[in-house]
């Protein structure tokens, strides 16, 4: 039984990049994981990724670029206000304007620098670098 599916997901995701492969398979699949690997393919962490229906709960195939130097999810997932956002930055990047945090707000699952332009907070998912 899994507990958190898109925890799961990024330690599929980052094990497959630390152990230089070109794809993973992600398995199970849901909406919120397709959300943020769209994010990660616009900012240019992977190159593609397409879902594939098996009967069950589907999965992901993901081409890695081989940009992932580390991923994962945050726990809890905290409520953050756009003034509180460089706040985490600083606690889960290694250096400002590098990587990114991956939020869920009302208008989507959006990066940090989006939510600070449209001036809305939201729930932290994931950073990636």
């Amino acid at each position: 039984m899994q507990c958190d599916p898109l925890n799961d997901a990024m330690c599929v995701i980052k094990n497959a990049a630390l152990n230089g492969k070109s794809e993973c398979v992600i398995q199970p699949s849901s909406k919120l994981i397709g959300r943020v690997l769209k994010v990660m393919q616009d900012r240019g962490y992977i190159s593609q990724f397409e879902y594939v229906e098996d009967g069950k709960a589907g999965k992901f195939h993901v081409m890695l670029d081989g940009a992932i130097n580390d991923c994962g999810v945050i726990k809890p997932r905290y409520s953050v206000t756009v003034s509180e956002v460089e706040k985490f930055e600083a606690r889960f990047l290694p250096a400002q304007d590098f990587g990114l945090l991956i939020l869920t707000t009302t208008a989507g699952v959006i990066t940090q620098d989006r939510a600070k332009e449209l001036g809305i907070g939201g729930k932290l998912l994931a950073f990636v670098y």
